[in-house]
């Protein structure tokens, strides 16, 4: 009987050592030495410090920042671990809210987050993705349209005018992958982050 199971075993053995191993290793090193930044992240450092990262969105509540899309990630709630509590950018629980196009809940938050922006920019069309949340919830860029809607709003609460607000807009977009994939989009982190370098 070990003789039938001996062969079994050494390739078992053999193959968890090469796939488990030795394959998660070797690329693990290439990809350090091939992509440096890309390999441990994305990580976008200011000062020293670690920020975020390029491919995690994160929440800005400032007049004085560009906001990126609605995020339903959730964290469990403090007081009641049978819970959830809204934690907009979770990477640990990334998803999306799961409601449908008849989800009452939906459309009130919808309806309710086109009458802010409304209010804070009456002359321009509201872009859907400044209302719509993505499915992972931690998307970290908006459309070229949705930060340029937000230009009037954060021009006034940085005192600044408008058109250098838009160049800086204009500067920061992203286009497509070799000309042809996906669409033009803003990395809201960049952007902000870059606003932050001009008003010093």
């Amino acid at each position: 009987m070990l003789k039938e199971i001996r062969p079994a075993l050494v390739i078992l053995i053999g193959l968890t050592l090469l796939t488990g191993l030795a394959y998660p290793l070797t690329m693990t090193g290439v990809a350090g030495a091939l992509f440096p930044t890309q390999a441990q992240g994305s990580l976008i450092v200011r000062d020293g410090t670690v920020v975020g990262s390029s491919l995690i969105g994160q929440e800005f509540k400032d007049d004085k920042y560009f906001h990126g899309r609605p995020s339903v990630t959730t964290a469990a709630d403090p007081n009641d671990a049978t819970k959830t509590v809204p934690a907009p950018y979770n990477a640990a629980n990334s998803s999306g809210s799961n409601l449908g196009p008849t989800s009452k809940a939906l459309s009130d938050r919808m309806t309710e987050d086109v009458a802010k922006l409304k209010a804070e920019n009456p002359s321009m069309p509201v872009p859907a993705d400044l209302v719509t949340s993505t499915g992972s919830g931690l998307d970290p860029h908006i459309s070229p349209e949705g930060a340029l809607f937000q230009v009037p709003r954060v021009a006034k609460a940085r005192s600044l005018p408008e058109d250098s607000v838009r160049k800086l807009v204009n500067d920061n977009v992203e286009g497509r992958f070799a000309g042809l994939l996906g669409e033009p989009r803003v990395n809201v982190l960049a952007l902000n982050l870059a606003l932050d370098r001009t008003t010093k």
